[in-house]
């Protein structure tokens, strides 16, 4: 149920201006030495903001932004993190362990104030709920820049280019650009073998289960869940629902008759607990997947923005075939 809490609250978000650094701010980055690729100017999500130098004192407000910066290498640049969805890579441990955790889900305006950030990353949109005083303009005010991740404000289906802009303009703001090229040529070539190994027969139809009971809270077709499904091989059968997540009928369900549930685990339900739930939906019976209880289960953090989505595409490709 979390994706659909985060989703509900975004729908609350002010809108978003353009915004700078204070003077303060200012004074202070222009103390600093200068860096190579600074002044670094980029529009995030409707917000043009430019960077004097790296940020020192960043704030990744949801775990695909954090496992961003850990993956570049950014671990002494972290003043604090907040919101795990589930575990961290076993890579990224160490490196997380080392860094303050600032509240389970999202910290209040005082308290994410308190670790003196200069930047706070968000995952989700929600990250900056303006009902909470987080938004991007209060941020600004106290002379905080900020980041949305661009699936939060994507106009169009996301995809892997999107994936590869996110680290590019991640990794330009921090004044790693190599690092950040480093990582999208490895995902290119990880995604190029899959797509060889995924090359032929006929694309199995995928229906997301995340949650729900009344409806089902499904994947849509303009995430980059929908595009890991296409590489790995599928064919997302509520491509045509036009958001990155969304409710559907278990009607609908029933009528697109998909091979194969994709189970997104995540939260305090477990994966055995959703099987339950589908297998024991009399009106599911002669669903394909459930009659021949076939699923797929990723967990969530892999089928967002981030870091984990190109070795996404082979762990589900595995299990479609």
């Amino acid at each position: 149920m979390r994706i659909r809490v985060l989703l509900v609250a975004a729908a609350t978000l002010l809108p978003l201006t353009a915004c700078s650094a204070s003077s303060d701010d200012a004074d202070a980055s222009a103390a600093r030495p200068r860096a190579d690729g600074f002044p670094y100017t980029v529009t995030n999500c409707g917000v043009k903001t430019t960077y004097k130098a790296p940020p020192e004192r960043a704030v990744p407000m949801n775990q695909h932004a954090t496992e961003i910066l850990l993956e570049l290498g950014l671990k002494d640049s972290i003043a604090g993190t907040a919101y795990l969805d589930d575990k961290v890579l076993p890579r990224y441990q160490k490196a997380y362990a080392s860094r303050p955790v600032l509240a389970k889900e999202y910290p209040s305006y005082e308290k994410l104030l308190a670790a003196n950030p200069d930047f706070v990353y968000g995952g989700y949109s929600t990250a900056f709920a303006a009902g909470e005083g987080r938004s991007r303009e209060a941020l600004a005010k106290s002379g905080i820049n900020s980041r949305l991740n661009i699936e939060g404000c994507a106009k169009k289906p996301v995809t892997m280019d999107d994936l590869y802009r996110e680290v590019r303009e991640t990794g330009a703001t921090f004044g790693v650009r190599d690092r950040a090229e480093k990582w999208v040529r490895s995902a290119e070539a990880e995604l190029a073998r899959a797509a060889k190994k995924n090359r032929g027969g006929k694309a199995p139809s995928v229906f997301v289960y995340d949650s729900g009971d009344k409806t089902a809270f499904t994947a849509g077709g303009k995430g980059i869940g929908n595009d890991i499904i296409k590489r790995a091989g599928g064919r997302n059968v509520m491509a045509d629902l036009d958001k990155s997540f969304g409710d559907a009928s278990w009607e609908t369900v029933v009528d697109r008759s998909p091979d194969v549930v994709l189970i997104y685990d995540y939260g305090a339900t477990t994966v055995a607990q959703k099987k339950k739930r589908l297998l024991d939906d009399p009106a599911l019976k002669d669903v394909p997947a459930i009659k021949n209880k076939r699923f797929a289960v990723l967990p969530l953090s892999d089928v967002v923005l981030g870091v984990r989505a190109p070795k996404a595409v082979e762990k589900l490709a595995e299990q479609l075939r």
